[in-house]
């Protein structure tokens, strides 16, 4: 085995890092969302520990990225044939990816909440005051419910098939939230015929069935009315 210098060394692992830019487009997206991050805090007079916490989380989402790819090159490299092994690899590692991604949101959201003094009490009353905000949160919550009961019962994928429907949920959902906020009876009648056909589209094409479809459906309506009880 070939043994290299520093700058050779050097030569290859700056070849590396612009390799997975190159191929990778979720790596491309977070290189160039940490270095915003990085201007913005820079232009905020963060402190220097606050600044190591926020490169700590940047390092961190980029060298799981790297290290997924890496582990995805060299399975693909090893495994022509289909696996279901490699695909439960595949997916642990892009689960990594996906954790090292919310907590760097999360620490974002701690250091630089302080720097824009934002107000939890004045947020949440600007959030409540807001329709579109509620919708927003009511969406997220239907699909995080949705998404947590498929892995439950183990049928399906989390964005296709399986109990209950996705689409049905949020079809129901997005119904609810017209017939909250409108207050018309027309649009609220229109609204859920188009609810109504998304679900049975479901059926139709054989990817749930009734109780599935009929599920999510009142999951949406069920979830979005107690939201939007507890925000109002």
């Amino acid at each position: 085995m070939k043994v290299h210098g520093i700058i050779e060394s050097f030569n290859c692992a700056i070849e590396g890092f612009i390799f997975a830019l190159k191929t990778q487009r979720n790596m491309r997206i977070h290189f160039l969302l940490a270095i915003a991050v990085l201007l913005v805090a820079i232009y905020s007079n963060f402190k220097g520990i606050e600044l190591l916490i926020l490169c700590g989380a940047i390092t961190l989402v980029l060298l799981s990225e790297m290290i997924n790819t890496a582990i995805e090159l060299t399975i693909d490299l090893v495994h022509d044939s289909f696996n279901p092994l490699v695909r439960t690899v595949k997916d642990l590692m892009a689960g990594v990816v996906l954790v090292a991604s919310v907590n760097a949101i999360i620490v974002g959201y701690l250091l630089f909440s302080k720097r824009l003094n934002f107000s939890l009490e004045e947020g949440l009353l600007r959030v409540r005051q807001s329709s579109w905000h509620i919708t927003f949160i009511c969406l997220i919550v239907v699909l995080t419910l949705v998404v947590m009961i498929k892995v439950i019962f183990h049928k399906g994928t989390p964005l296709r098939g399986g109990m209950p429907s996705g689409h049905s949920a949020m079809a129901f959902s997005i119904w609810t939230i017209i017939v909250v906020i409108t207050n018309n009876g027309l649009i609220a009648v229109l609204a859920f015929v188009m609810a109504f056909l998304i679900a049975r589209s479901r059926l139709v094409s054989e990817i749930h069935n009734v109780w599935e479809v009929i599920t999510g459906s009142v999951l949406g309506v069920l979830v979005t009315s107690i939201v939007f009880q507890v925000l109002r």
